[in-house]
């Protein structure tokens, strides 16, 4: 008997049908699925926050732009994520009851020591192909956050964050984020 090898070819495939109906926390990209366990530690919970509530309070009296925490977004009919924070801007009603359907025009992703790989690799690929404007991978053991923005369907790293200030053009609006305030 030889040993079977397995290409990425042989593993099974999963839509969101699939994924509506198992239990846990899941994601799907292009087909495969990634574990969401475990939970995310306090540290990362606090900086998820925070984030959110920067964009919350000066999203306050926009009428086109939402936060939101994880919640599932799908991307395509194999592809299914759940970022760390994200906001949403449109005229149109783009939420249903379920998931979001929608590209965010910005999502944050807090790096976890089981999420690294996925959110800089996996992800930003996702992401960038998907039309996000902006993609701030948020790192607790550095205390700092890359910053990439969509120029001509590709990322372009604006800047290291460790404190500062650094402003989105979201369309209908701005917000402004404060590293320091975040990271403290």
């Amino acid at each position: 008997m030889h040993p079977v090898s397995l290409n990425a070819e042989d593993l099974p495939r999963y839509t969101y049908k699939d994924y509506a109906v198992w239990e846990g926390g899941w994601e799907i990209i292009r087909g495969i699925p990634y574990a969401m366990v475990p939970a995310p530690v306090i540290k990362h919970q606090r900086l998820s926050k925070k984030i959110a509530w920067q964009l919350e309070e000066q999203l306050e009296y926009c009428e086109k732009c939402e936060v939101f925490l994880p919640v599932d977004w799908q991307v395509s009919e194999d592809t299914v994520v759940q970022p760390d924070v994200l906001v949403v801007c449109s005229e149109d009603d783009y939420v249903g009851d379920v998931k979001l359907e929608i590209t965010p025009v910005i999502v944050f992703e807090v790096l976890s020591p089981a999420s690294s790989r996925k959110d800089r690799i996996v992800k930003y690929r996702l992401y960038e192909s998907a039309g996000v404007k902006y993609y701030c991978i948020v790192d607790p053991g550095t205390n700092s956050a890359d910053v990439f923005v969509l120029q001509k369907e590709k990322y372009r790293e604006l800047e290291d964050f460790d404190e500062g200030l650094m402003s989105f053009d979201l369309g209908p609006c701005r917000v402004q984020l404060d590293f320091g305030e975040i990271f403290r």
